[in-house]
């Protein structure tokens, strides 16, 4: 039941949501700096997620919003769950695009709202659509809205991390933004842990301290990766004791 009501919340707010598209659609996107059109964007979306986790029955706890910096970042997340961007979308106080597998381009309002918001859809199997893809994520960034971008590639569906590709830490380098890692533990319970079943659970989310480009930019990108992993890690493995 919990599951069917999720989806009919789901659908009914995006059908819900598109007298609010059309107006963002319409704002004058050069009038505004980026935070303050990023906050305009974001408002609907946000409510969305938050409401959506409610009627899965998901209690969520973040903590760290204060840690975000000024100014655009990207935000690497491990990667549990279908879940985790609605947890992300919902309670981080730092509105930003995602990094997105390309087949959800294909949803109807969805894709609409995403490309207002600047999130890039990324093709994995086509190797020229990424890099432009790249391309557009780190022009996202240099003019001032921040990214989301899961390192695994894909969800664990469960509490065991993948290890984090180098190649994603790109957005920041290039574009000389701080990193700041993300935490997400308990989204899979939601939906993973049980097929396709709506499950309520308890979702807690994390944000690390930033790393600004001054710590990083003279080592490979893979310590930058080995770096951002670690420091989830081993919150994870702290919320396990």
């Amino acid at each position: 039941m919990r599951t069917l009501w999720t989806a009919i919340f789901i659908l009914g707010y995006i059908a819900y949501s598109l007298p609010a598209l059309w107006k963002v659609k319409r704002i004058n996107k050069e009038t505004l700096s980026a935070d303050e059109l990023d906050q305009k964007i974001f408002d609907l979306p946000k409510r969305w997620a938050r409401g959506t986790l409610r009627a899965a029955g998901a209690k969520v706890t973040i903590n760290g919003n204060e840690k975000f910096p000024e100014g655009p970042v990207l935000i690497v997340a491990n990667h549990q769950g279908n879940f985790d961007i609605m947890v992300l979308l919902g309670y981080l106080e730092k509105p930003a695009g995602f990094m997105s597998k390309i087949e959800v381009k294909k949803i109807p309002i969805v894709r609409s709202w995403m490309d207002e918001m600047h999130c890039v859809f990324l093709d994995r199997k086509n190797k020229r659509q990424a890099v432009q893809a790249f391309v557009k994520g780190i022009d996202r960034l240099k003019k001032g809205h921040s990214m989301i971008i899961f390192p695994e590639g894909t969800r664990t569906k469960g509490p065991a991390m993948h290890d984090f590709k180098a190649g994603s830490f790109k957005l920041a380098a290039k574009a000389n933004v701080p990193v700041v890692p993300v935490v997400i533990d308990g989204t899979y319970r939601i939906m993973e842990e049980k097929g396709i079943w709506i499950k309520p659970a308890e979702v807690n989310l994390t944000v690390c301290d930033p790393i600004h480009p001054d710590e990083y930019r003279n080592y490979p990108l893979s310590h930058l990766a080995e770096r951002a992993q670690s420091e989830i890690m081993e919150v994870l493995n702290h919320q396990k004791e």
